[in-house]
Parts: C-alpha cells; sequence; structure tokens
C-alpha cells in the first residue's frame, strides 16, 4: 500500500499498477503551484492494492529541464501509454494554465479506456474544457468535478 513517484524522463518500472497524471504544467513565464503533489497525496491516500502504485509526472524533478523537447514528448506519450490509468486533471486558466497540450493528449486517451476526466467547476476558464467532457462521456471516460474523485476513478480503473 505504498506509492512511488517516476517524474519526467526517468526509468518506470515495465510491470505493476501505475497512473500517469496528465494535464496542465505550470509554466515559468506565469508561474502557479502545481496541481500533482496533491494528486500524489491523494493517490497515496487512496491507495489500497497490494502492490506499490508508481505514479508518473510530466513535471522534471528539481526543474531540470528536458534538453530536447522531442525527448520530453516521447517520454510522456510512452508514459501514458503504458499507465494502467490516465488521470487527466484540467484546472483550465488561459492566462497561466492554458493546458493546450493536454488537449491533444485527452482526444488520443479518450478512447482507451484507460482515462479519467477531471474539471473543476470553479477554475478560472471552465467554458472551455465543455468539448473534453463531451468527448469523454462519447467514449465512456468517467468526468468528475474534485481532485479527490478523479484520483478515486483512476484508482478505480486499476483495481477493476
Amino acid at each position: 500500500m505504498t506509492t512511488q513517484l517516476i517524474m519526467a524522463r526517468e526509468t518506470y518500472p515495465a510491470t505493476g499498477p501505475s497512473v500517469f497524471l496528465a494535464g496542465p504544467t505550470p509554466d515559468k513565464r506565469t508561474p502557479v503551484p502545481s496541481w500533482r503533489p496533491q494528486a500524489l497525496d491523494l493517490l497515496t491516500g487512496l491507495w489500497a492494492g497490494p502492490e506499490t502504485l508508481t505514479v508518473l509526472s510530466p513535471e522534471s524533478r528539481d526543474g531540470v529541464r528536458a534538453q530536447r523537447y522531442e525527448h520530453q514528448v516521447d517520454w510522456e506519450t510512452a508514459a501514458r501509454a503504458d499507465a494502467d490509468a490516465i488521470l487527466f486533471w484540467i484546472p483550465r486558466d488561459l492566462r497561466t494554465m492554458p493546458a493546450m497540450t493536454t488537449n491533444v493528449e485527452f482526444g488520443l486517451d479518450a478512447p482507451t479506456g484507460r482515462a479519467v476526466l477531471g474539471c473543476p467547476p470553479d477554475c478560472a476558464n471552465p467554458e472551455r474544457n465543455r468539448y473534453l467532457i463531451y468527448v469523454a462521456k462519447r467514449f465512456g471516460a468517467p468526468v468528475r468535478t474534485s481532485l479527490r474523485e478523479t484520483a478515486a476513478a483512476a484508482l478505480a480503473l486499476i483495481s477493476g
């Protein structure tokens, strides 16, 4: 009943349960707190499986960015493909966390049966999540409005 955090471009285990934390990443130009530490805390508190849960974060450890953009994109794409669940949390704010890349990633991952969509109704631009919510419902992906509910839904996908 433990978790391990694997960050961008780090090697992760080939087996065992895993969740990828998809969604907007704060930018240095418009710094805001990341939502991912809270997601990790929630997953850790909710995880009851017998194996260690691997939580995959696209954020760089200690802020060390990829030398090449392609390295980051390739790691994220592989990690999302390998994850048992993909937790999308989209506290969209067009000024600080527009989540444009997240739109594409969700479109790719919604049909997989491994995506969970979390869209807080009190974010700065909730109207910009409307299309993603529609797509999620078309593909049967769970849609939640709190990070806790989104984390629980992601774990439910793993637990079956």
